[in-house]
């Protein structure tokens, strides 16, 4: 079991509960995306799992471990085998792009390994190749604050490819991204899943690529679950009433999904 939750919820101070009696497990090797609308506490419950949040009641595990009932060393542990894809990456804007996606094993390395490589980066060739996944290489020595917003969305996923995680959570990781490049990071995050044998959760606002890439689609509305199905299940009603608050279902529709559907695709590339 990679992930479970029981009866978790989240209220922050003000009040507002941003999450509220969420239970679901996700195996080892699982690919889930989690949908919704804007504000329906998607970020909040992958924060959750990152173990950047505690929640405020109910019960959560991530690779095995309650993170809020272990010591200070089993948590640092843990966190290390945990990846996290921010939707605006926090990465200092005058580091270099090497450094960047080298950051992604600081909590593996030693620390004079870490200090060595803000000086000199320590392997180059392997940033070079995570870098190359997403289109990118030849930003490898570019300053971060000289790139795009989409650009740098991907430097962050480069990142969490060189960490190399046990559990893979990706917060709208596509969002400044164009939809044919959009399909490229998807399905290299797919890949890595598949290829180590390691879960992979992503918060996706563009519907057709979480029903195209992913087996697994959790519904979220409202902070707590709508549905939790195969792709093929989740209709185009259900999907128009966990979007009732938007104006239509968010999409991509110039993605290269293989052949260019006339509604949204249900059929999963990667089994």
């Amino acid at each position: 079991m990679s992930i479970k939750l029981d009866q978790v919820s989240l209220v922050h101070p003000n009040g507002h509960r941003a999450v509220g009696n969420v239970s679901f497990e996700i195996d080892s090797g699982e690919r889930v995306a989690i949908i919704g609308p804007s504000g329906a506490g998607k970020t909040t419950l992958l924060r959750l799992l990152a173990t950047a949040l505690r929640p405020s009641a109910g019960e959560i595990r991530i690779l095995g471990d309650d993170p809020w009932r272990v010591g200070r060393g089993v948590l640092r542990e843990l966190r290390c085998r945990v990846g996290m894809v921010h939707q605006a990456p926090p990465i200092p804007p005058r580091q270099r792009v090497v450094t960047a996606v080298l950051a992604g094993r600081l909590g593996r390395w030693p620390l004079w390994k870490g200090l060595a490589s803000l000086v000199y980066p320590v392997d180059i060739e392997g940033a070079r190749q995570m870098l190359a996944r997403m289109e990118i290489a030849d930003k490898l020595f570019e300053r971060c604050d000289r790139l795009s917003g989409g650009q740098l969305q991907r430097v962050g996923v480069a990142r969490i490819l060189y960490q190399q995680p046990d559990l893979l959570l990706t917060d709208e990781p596509v969002s400044a991204v164009d939809p044919a490049l959009s399909d490229r990071v998807i399905g290299e995050l797919n890949s890595e899943a598949i290829e180590r044998g390691v879960t992979l959760v992503a918060s996706l606002h563009a519907v057709d690529l979480a029903l195209h890439w992913f087996p697994r689609i959790i519904g979220i509305r409202g902070g707590e679950i709508a549905f939790d199905l195969p792709p093929a299940r989740v209709t185009d009603a259900m999907l128009k009433d966990l979007y009732a608050s938007e104006a239509a279902v968010p999409t991509q529709t110039n993605a290269p999904l293989a052949m260019q559907p006339t509604g949204i695709r249900r059929k999963p590339m990667c089994s």
